[in-house]
């Protein structure tokens, strides 16, 4: 689209400043230049001088003579296009998914010790130079194994994927839809620490929870008995018990 001119409004002054600017920067006569705008040399001088304002038509009629404008430059209004995650994400659009974003407690089974839960935080935002949603862990107690990616919604499973790509490796948590508190229960599969340098497959459930709903949290192993531990163990029963996964053996 080509530039737009305000067509009912514009300051007079500043047309005459702009046009005696580029008289002397072209070196034409003021004479030359009615001549050309089909104007009277009297109605150019009167408007250059302030004696008379600049009309509309005398306006149009010198910028077409002058090649050039002499008004304000209006550009013209275009409505932003919605940024949409790529395809193999869910092609989301961010007011879509913008319920999603914040700072979660996160709960799962410790793998280093048994009938202990691991607390951490994640925290899902959105990349703007990525164009789509990005999830970063911290507050793990193992900071070197902290966890982050891309985050997948698409719409035929309506479940979320927090989704780690490392040189070919994959780390996946894959949520079910969120509850009316926000809150998410799924399954996380990843690898666990074998004999030696051995990586061994491992997944259980997992659960999000908005950290404002429970402010006070303890972070790291939480172990029966301590602080936390009982609310911490009934939100994580609650990825099994309301089938939100499947544990088969």
């Amino acid at each position: 689209m080509g530039q737009l001119y305000m067509q009912s409004e514009f300051d007079s002054q500043l047309v005459a400043m702009r046009l005696k600017e580029e008289i002397a920067r072209r070196r034409i006569s003021r004479q030359g230049l009615a001549e050309t705008a089909k104007l009277s040399i009297s109605t150019l001088e009167k408007a250059l001088s302030g004696r008379r304002p600049f009309t509309l038509a005398t306006v149009v009629r010198l910028e077409e003579a002058l090649g050039s404008p002499l008004r304000e430059v209006v550009e013209p209004e275009v409505a932003p296009t919605p940024a949409l995650a790529p395809a193999e994400m869910g092609s989301y659009a961010r007011p879509a998914v913008q319920w999603i974003e914040g700072k979660y407690l996160t709960l799962r089974s410790a793998f280093s010790e048994e009938g202990a839960i691991y607390a951490y935080r994640t925290e899902i935002a959105w990349d703007e130079a990525k164009g789509h949603l990005t999830f970063a862990e911290s507050k793990r107690a193992d900071a070197g194994f902290a966890q982050a990616g891309f985050v997948s919604l698409p719409h035929l499973s309506g479940h979320t994927y927090l989704v780690t790509s490392e040189s070919g490796q994959y780390r996946m948590a894959m949520l079910g839809r969120a509850t009316r508190e926000r809150r998410m229960f799924g399954l996380l599969s990843t690898l666990q620490q074998g004999a030696g340098s051995q990586l061994v497959p491992v997944a259980c459930p997992i659960a999000l929870v908005p950290e404002e709903q429970l402010p006070d949290a303890p972070w790291g192993l939480v172990h029966e008995g301590e602080d936390g531990f009982a609310a911490y163990r009934e939100i994580l029963d609650t990825a099994t018990t309301q089938d939100f996964c499947r544990i088969h053996g």
